[in-house]
């Protein structure tokens, strides 16, 4: 099976050009957060059966789109002397030491600065998804009586995000975690402003969609990919036909995001947008999304630059926190 991890996604973006102790000492950090607050591997001074299972799957995701049998050597092997005897002790380590192994490693020079920190963030970034995904799963099912164990495994998580980022700041990385995924902030203000509150506000499963086409435009983006504002213009368009959905306004006739548009604004559903909200959100859409959504022919193909593109994402960002908040 196929997994998203962050080297693969900024493969063509230099993000570290030079190993240093900063790097070093981050990489020590956020593999602590994983092995003391996302996943003990020992309980009690005991081997914890479910952890285990948890680092297995995490060493093999990550082995198998690195193209390694193996993150770190698993068997070991080595002289000693009992009872004034030569003998040899074997065996295997445990998966957390295999990974810590792999993650805390001595940069050696046989790979590139940026290779090695971007292949070792990404055993983070799994590791923080995958427990994302158990209390996902967890809200999904449980039952009344759980849902206060449910809060306070929430505000763990919560807690050991906030640290993560904070610690990816401190190193000066420009990297953030939110929802699943390690990604580049490019400026700390829209980040506190913006960005933070819009993916706090589409975390709930209910605008999936949205998360994805947005994560799509920013990958894309730092990547000098094409097209990222359609993206960003489509987790928009998702949003607005949620809301409609959701309310009770959708009637089957829309033909497109114009439509949806006048669903939110009509008189009869209480005015959730005002008229120059309407007329806003329909120009976006004819002049930001509607060229890159057709082939342009024998015209120019369109584009934007950086800084319009920056500001095309973050206007999706806003809109989309606004409305969703308005629900």
């Amino acid at each position: 099976m196929l997994t998203d991890i962050f080297a693969q996604r900024y493969s063509s973006r230099v993000l570290w050009e030079a190993y240093t102790e900063t790097g070093s000492k981050l990489l020590v950090q956020c593999f602590r957060i994983v092995a003391e607050q996302l996943i003990p591997y020992w309980i009690d001074g005991k081997e914890s059966v479910e952890a285990k299972t948890k680092w297995i799957l995490l060493h093999d995701r990550l082995s198998m789109e690195l193209g390694l049998d193996e993150l770190a050597p698993r068997y070991y092997s080595y002289q000693t002397d009992w009872m004034g005897k030569p003998f040899t002790s074997s065996g295997f380590w445990t998966y957390d030491k295999v990974c810590k192994d792999f993650v805390c490693a001595e940069f050696t020079g046989a790979v590139s600065p940026d290779r090695f920190m971007k292949e070792r963030i990404s055993f983070i970034e799994l590791a923080f998804r995958l427990r994302e995904e158990e209390l996902i799963a967890l809200s999904v099912d449980a039952s009344k009586w759980r849902i206060s164990f449910n809060e306070s495994l929430n505000a763990s998580f919560k807690a050991s995000v906030d640290e993560l980022n904070e610690r990816f700041r401190r190193a000066g990385t420009q990297l953030n975690y939110h929802n699943g995924f390690i990604q580049v902030v490019t400026d700390s203000l829209v980040e506190q402003q913006i960005e933070r509150a819009f993916w706090k506000v589409v975390a709930d499963p209910l605008w999936k969609n949205v998360d994805i086409d947005m994560k799509e435009a920013l990958d894309r983006r730092d990547a000098n990919d094409r097209d990222p504002a359609f993206y960003a213009a489509r987790a928009l368009e998702s949003a607005i036909k949620i809301i409609s959905d959701q309310k009770g306004w959708t009637h089957g006739a829309e033909r497109g995001a114009h439509n949806y548009i006048d669903n939110l604004c009509s008189e009869k559903n209480s005015e959730f947008i005002k008229g120059w909200e309407r007329d806003v959100l329909k120009s976006f859409f004819t002049i930001i999304r509607n060229p890159f959504s057709h082939g342009p022919g024998s015209a120019e193909m369109p584009q934007l630059t950086l800084e319009q593109t920056n500001w095309a994402i973050e206007t999706c960002m806003s809109w989309i926190k606004s409305l969703v908040q308005r629900m």
